[in-house]
């Protein structure tokens, strides 16, 4: 049997190479000459020298993506000149079609696909294209926001596609072997290798929120929507971003762990929209100084600083000051790995919680519920000439908090949409501001913001936004 030289004589660049090489070299049986004949792998240990047996079965169920929108083609501003219109024969703006390009995975044999929602984000158009090279129109079914995730659905005229299954993203470890399939840089279907080089990353970049598995498997532009499996042929993540000063991949990708996408998946085949269950709770993560002055021997988990009243966590026995260190028997860190983990859990059922009190470690059992719409939202539209005509609002309740994923105060009125080219956004308003004052009028509902703007001029609107009240005057 051929082996390879020593490590720690190379470089890092030639003990990779010198890995894969000399992995491949021992799939191949001796035969005594310099001529190799390859061989189907025929267990688990073989599969896993080759990663050809899991390309084949899981790469028929990706897809490339193409997206067109229309936009209006830049031009002079001379053209909106109705002398020059009049005789030169101007018409109205021209439009072009913009193109796109992502991945996408077959999750059944229907033709549902996931893929993230910025690569079908204002598409006019969806075109899914198969390794087999058939092509079907597609339809957007759901886009959730918060978790950068879409589903759609191609239209296949009664055929059957192939499909790849979801496997337990909970189940793998730093080291495991995964596999990138998509359609980086548009050039086709390409496989990449590499390893999980960590879990539970929440914060890998400075735009992002979510709870991501990464992986050193070159992913680049195009590869997003695409699969992360395993050598079992499971999907453990979809791809969604790398962290990288040139737009390609640096060895640090990042991937949804397939638990979240497949309850996003069953919610959609229900007719559910993506509304994850509700904590009722809200905190911070321990530093240092906090874990030692809570008796605790290192810093972990979220310490509980706001509590809504009736809601689950209460319900369950929480208060204000319990530090929580794990949902379903899984460790927690910050606010966003406790969202993650509450995302994950099915309505109906329970899950226990580890909870830190007094130098004690307390078994909690929560009911996994989702958000309840009280008060109802009543969404109005704002009219009249006003800073904030064009914006719609809607009242604040659980519901509409963990849409937005709102971490302040619990009731108010919420702006829910600010269209472009209104008067409210150009006034500087966002959505998800929440309205707290019109001049000298509290809002607590969206009956008190018409009549509080039709006082007249000047206006003082005050809004929290970020974990800040900020206050505008309008004249």
């Amino acid at each position: 049997m051929r082996k390879c030289a020593p490590w720690s004589s190379v470089g890092v660049p030639i003990r990779r190479a010198a890995f894969l090489a000399c992995f491949a070299v021992l799939s191949w049986p001796a035969t005594g000459t310099e001529a190799q004949v390859r061989v189907v792998p025929d267990s688990m240990e073989q599969v896993q020298l080759s990663f050809a047996p899991v390309a084949k079965a899981v790469s028929p169920a990706v897809v490339n993506i193409y997206t067109t929108r229309r936009s209006n083609r830049p031009r002079s501003p001379f053209f909106d000149d109705p002398f020059l219109r009049r005789f030169f024969g101007f018409g109205p703006a021209p439009r072009r079609r913009q193109h796109a390009l992502g991945s996408g995975v077959i999750v059944d044999a229907g033709g549902l696909i996931v893929t993230n929602r910025h690569v079908v984000e204002d598409s006019d158009g969806i075109r899914v294209v198969l390794a087999d090279r058939r092509e079907f129109p597609a339809e957007l079914l759901m886009a959730d926001d918060r978790g950068d995730l879409a589903l759609l659905r191609a239209d296949v005229g009664g055929e059957t596609l192939p499909f790849a299954r979801f496997g337990d993203s909970d189940a793998i470890e730093v080291g495991d072997p995964v596999l990138a399939i998509g359609n980086p840089f548009g050039v086709g279907q390409t496989v990449t290798a590499g390893i999980v080089s960590a879990i539970a990353r929440t914060r890998p970049t400075a735009d992002s929120s979510g709870y991501f598995i990464q992986t050193d498997a070159a992913i680049n532009p195009g590869n997003s929507g695409g699969p992360l499996v395993n050598l079992a042929g499971e999907i453990i993540g979809i791809n969604t971003a790398i962290l990288s000063r040139s737009g390609g991949s640096h060895g640090v990708g990042f991937a949804i762990p397939a638990n979240l996408v497949r309850l996003t998946v069953e919610g959609a085949a229900e007719g559910r929209r993506p509304v994850r269950p509700w904590f009722g709770a809200g905190g911070q993560p321990l530093t240092r100084d906090l874990a030692r002055s809570l008796g605790l021997a290192r810093p972990g988990g979220v310490l509980i600083n706001d509590i809504r009243p009736g809601g689950p966590f209460a319900r369950a026995g929480g208060r204000e000051g319990d530090v929580v260190m794990s949902v379903a028997g899984h460790d927690v860190h910050d606010e966003v790995a406790l969202r993650f983990r509450m995302a994950t859990l099915r309505s109906g059922t329970t899950a226990s919680l580890a909870v830190w009190r007094r130098g004690e470690t307390l078994a909690l059992e929560l009911a996994v519920e989702l958000p309840p719409e009280m008060p109802p939202r009543e969404a109005v539209r704002l009219t009249g000439a006003h800073p904030l005509f064009g914006a719609e609002i809607v009242n604040l309740s659980p519901a509409v908090m963990e849409e937005w994923n709102h971490r302040g105060p619990s009731e108010g009125v919420l702006l829910n949409d600010v269209p472009r080219g209104s008067s409210a956004r150009r006034a500087g308003f966002r959505e998800g501001d929440l309205l707290r004052r019109i001049d000298d009028s509290e809002i607590r509902s969206t009956d008190d913001v018409q009549p509080a703007l039709d006082t007249g001029r000047p206006w003082r609107i005050t809004v929290w936004r970020g974990g800040r009240l900020l206050t505008s005057i309008f004249r």
